[in-house]
């Protein structure tokens, strides 16, 4: 096989991509990533050396969780990026050594992880496709199962790091937690058990890191609150802004204000516009669209540029390239990226005059949707839903949160959703709520039956709405609630936040609409033993294991 990656969902034949990747990435760049992924073990294996004598590393941090970003499934493509970046990390790891070697630190018995080097783009090339640096170098099932669950969660980890990092927001055990866990994953001494403790230490990192997320968010620009998204269009040429970025949406707001440009959010970012702060721009139009796979049709239709601030992007069309832009982690060859300067700021201008040039968008849906309903917004409502509960109005909550993807088969979640009886009510985050959204499912005592808490991040809140109602109940178990688990998943993001509902003890999760590939037989059956998580069957069946 030329590559091997089984980090997605949607792995070829649910087993792993060999030729190319089901995300549309080439065996080059898939190579690449792995490689970027042993220099970064390699700079943790350091950084682990200089903690025994107190030495930190911010920078190697900050390289890390930015590398690490760059990896997860369609965020970057493009393969002269990786090479730049591999280079970067080469040369940091010899920074580091050197300062270390300075205060008297050996090396001589450190992997070979923290030792290779190269100058040149050909030699880089040879080492990615070296047999030591990708998944399949762990012989043991088992033990390579856990290595990859827990770098999966890192690179979720990382990518929410990244977003509160750019609303200066940070944590330093965050950072020492993805070095320890990226060196740990070299370690042959480590069992199982020990793999397994430290899926579950994983988790608990997420939940910290979301929380982190949740406070840069909300302390930049509000508590998110209930409001009715335009999904219709109007007659102005426009931006069109995917992905999970808010600062980026901010700083493109700002920038397109009396230009008589016009923005609107793709996919994950549907729930900017639940915060105040992005309520007084007038020309923040809606939202245009579904979830990010179908973005081919609905770039061709909305006309105008499209700005990609993170992970979500499917291979495009030739003609489409010249007309998108990224920035951040991510990349496509022919794109042009957009990089903040030394303070941050990034400079729209050029996408923002491309939009003048192009005609407005074509209106494909009129109407509204409703969402807003993260953890602060549900405790205003808290009386009303405890009322409902206890009269018997709501029989049962469903979290549906998660993420949305291209199998047909993920059609079960839209038919899960018209079937739920008319006294449940859906929970959601994250793109999985395209499945559903659009429906008229109607309300309880006017409750929304379905309350959409924001993106995959925001699945926190569920997890914070799940405590505080435990409290109010007074009960001694998260699972004794009326509230049950239906969760879809795609890539990284959502592995990190299944880690952390573990970690917070939510059991009897159903997992679709295929359980990981990267879980080998016998790591899936301690997953089922010990908090009860299973795939998903026909609509019919699971509504009845459900409500029993």
């Amino acid at each position: 096989m030329s590559m091997f990656c089984y980090q997605c969902q949607e792995a070829a034949k649910g087993t792993g991509c060999t030729i190319q990747g089901v995300c549309g990435k080439s065996e080059e760049v898939a190579n690449l990533q792995d490689l970027m992924i042993y220099t970064l073990k390699g700079i943790a294996l350091v950084a682990q050396e200089g903690k025994k004598i107190g030495v930190k590393f911010p920078k190697a941090d900050h390289f890390t969780m930015n590398a690490l970003f760059m990896t997860i499934t369609n965020a970057n493509f493009d393969d002269a990026v990786f090479i730049e970046k591999i280079k970067e990390g080469i040369a940091l790891r010899e920074e580091m050594k050197e300062e270390l070697k300075n205060k008297g630190v050996v090396f001589n018995d450190l992997h070979d992880a923290a030792m290779w080097s190269s100058d040149s783009d050909s030699a880089i090339k040879a080492k990615a496709d070296s047999v030591q640096v990708g998944v399949l170098a762990t012989e043991n099932e088992d033990i390579r199962s856990l290595r990859e669950l827990i770098t999966y969660g890192i690179k979720g980890m990382a990518a929410y790091a990244e977003h509160a990092y750019n609303l200066g927001k940070e944590n330093e055990e965050i950072y020492a937690f993805i070095s320890k866990a990226l060196a740990a994953t070299l370690d042959d001494t480590l069992s199982v058990d020990e793999l397994v403790a430290l899926t579950l230490e994983t988790g608990k990192y997420g939940v910290d890191v979301m929380a982190m997320l949740d406070a840069a968010n909300t302390g930049a620009y509000g508590n998110p609150e209930i409001t009715e998204v335009n999904i219709g269009v109007r007659n102005n040429p426009a931006i069109l802004i995917s992905g999970h970025d808010l600062k980026d949406l901010e700083q493109l707001l700002e920038q397109t204000k009396g230009t008589g440009v016009d923005v609107y959010t793709h996919s994950e970012m549907l729930p900017a516009h639940y915060y105040p702060a992005f309520k007084k721009y007038d020309h923040f139009v809606g939202n245009y669209g579904n979830a990010w796979w179908k973005q081919k049709e609905e770039f061709e239709t909305f006309n105008g540029p499209i700005l990609f601030t993170t992970n979500c992007i499917v291979p495009p069309k030739q003609e489409h390239i010249e007309r998108i832009y990224t920035t951040g982690s991510t990349g496509y060859p022919g794109c042009k990226h957009i990089e903040a300067d030394e303070n941050g700021k990034k400079d729209f201008s050029e996408i923002i005059e491309h939009a003048k040039r192009l005609a407005p968008p074509t209106e494909i849906e009129t109407g509204k949707i409703v969402g807003g309903f993260a953890h602060a917004q549900v405790f205003a409502l808290a009386d009303k839903i405890v009322d409902a509960i206890k009269s018997g109005a709501i029989k049962k909550f469903f979290v549906m949160a998660g993420c949305d993807g291209r199998m047909k088969s993920r059609s079960y979640y839209t038919e899960f959703a018209e079937k739920l009886p008319k006294d449940t009510v859906i929970l959601t985050a994250g793109c999985a709520k395209y499945r559903y959204n659009k429906l008229d499912l109607g309300q309880i005592g006017g409750i929304p039956r379905v309350l959409d808490a924001g993106q995959c991040n925001d699945s926190y809140s569920l997890a914070v709405i799940a405590l505080k109602l435990k409290e109010i109940f007074e009960l001694n178990d998260i699972n004794e609630l009326p509230i049950a688990y239906n969760i879809a998943w795609y890539e990284q993001k959502a592995v990190i936040v299944l880690l952390a509902l573990l970690y917070l003890g939510v059991k009897n999760i159903k997992l679709g609409p295929t359980l990981p590939a990267f879980l080998s037989p016998n790591v899936a059956k301690v997953l089922v033993d010990n908090f009860g998580i299973n795939g998903i069957n026909s609509v019919d069946e699971d509504l009845e294991q459900f409500l029993g």
